[in-house]
């Protein structure tokens, strides 16, 4: 007997930059629109359907700026047409107040957004404006995704679907396993936590590590049911411990991975399709 069943498509993001990391770090971090749109579609290539973008200043510092979003945009565009889902941070790195933060996701207006809960929301009275900029982004198409450092962050997201502050009852989120420091490994057992049988369920969940065990990390979140996200904002390094030669490299290591177990890489319009959130 032969199995007819579809293999299981996975979403892979990369995160080439992030705000913090600089060419001191790895001479083939992408800062300049140019840089991020070469990157994007040698990450296209390598089987990514997403792309998270980071502006940064001239002085190569992290920026929040809809001017800066809107050059880096259009030159990604060019060059990869709509075959990838172009996602901008609202990322604060303590640098950047909440409002200043929706401001610039308003007047950037994008494809899609990722937005840390615990930065926009971190207590009961900013909620509000937390709900008012979802509700901002369901009418405007924004793809949301909602960025979850620990499990308890997940139980908060659900109490407030449950509340109506979040417009969508199935929000794309990204479980991250670990934070962001020098000495940072992550192991695949950090995502457990965040799967309990008493922890919330979320149909579109996402995965992203840190350090040299981040394919595997990533694989074992796809192997349950998960989406991936990799890339030079959290990590470096191959699984064998050695200096990945770029993004893509990142990327095609886990396409490889999912493809020997039978998985099969989202394309950009599965992606919109299933980050769309539906009601």
């Amino acid at each position: 007997m032969t199995d007819s069943r579809e293999p299981r498509r996975v979403a892979i993001a990369v995160a080439p930059n992030g705000g913090r990391r600089t060419k001191a770090d790895h001479p083939a971090i992408p800062l300049t629109p140019g840089e991020l749109a070469r990157t994007a579609a040698e990450c296209l290539d390598a089987g990514a359907a997403m792309i998270h973008v980071h502006v940064r200043r001239p002085d190569g510092r992290h920026l929040l700026d809809a001017d800066a979003y809107g050059a880096a945009i259009a030159v990604i565009r060019a060059a990869v047409g709509d075959r990838l889902v172009i996602q901008i941070t609202t990322e604060a790195l303590g640098l950047y107040a909440p409002a200043e933060q929706i401001a610039v996701l308003k007047a950037v207006k994008p494809e899609a957004a990722s937005l840390a809960l615990r930065e926009l929301a971190p207590d009961a009275a900013t909620e509000p404006a937390f709900a008012e900029a979802l509700f901002w982004m369901k009418r405007e198409n924004v793809l949301p995704q909602i960025i979850l450092y620990e499990p308890a962050e997940a139980v908060r997201l659900e109490g407030m679907i449950r509340r109506g502050l979040v417009p969508w009852p199935n929000i794309p989120v990204l479980y991250v396993l670990g934070r962001y420091t020098l000495s940072q490994t992550s192991q695949p057992v950090d995502l457990l936590p965040f799967l309990a049988p008493d922890a919330p369920r979320f149909s579109n969940w996402s995965v992203c590590a840190f350090g040299r065990h981040e394919a595997a990390c990533v694989t074992a979140g796809a192997l349950l049911g998960g989406h991936v996200r990799v890339g030079f904002e959290n990590n470096l390094f191959r699984p064998d411990g050695s200096l990945a030669a770029s993004n893509a490299d990142l990327v095609e290591t886990v396409a490889t991975a999912l493809d020997h177990f039978g998985h099969a890489p989202c394309s950009a319009a599965d992606v919109r399709e299933s980050f769309g959130a539906p009601t």
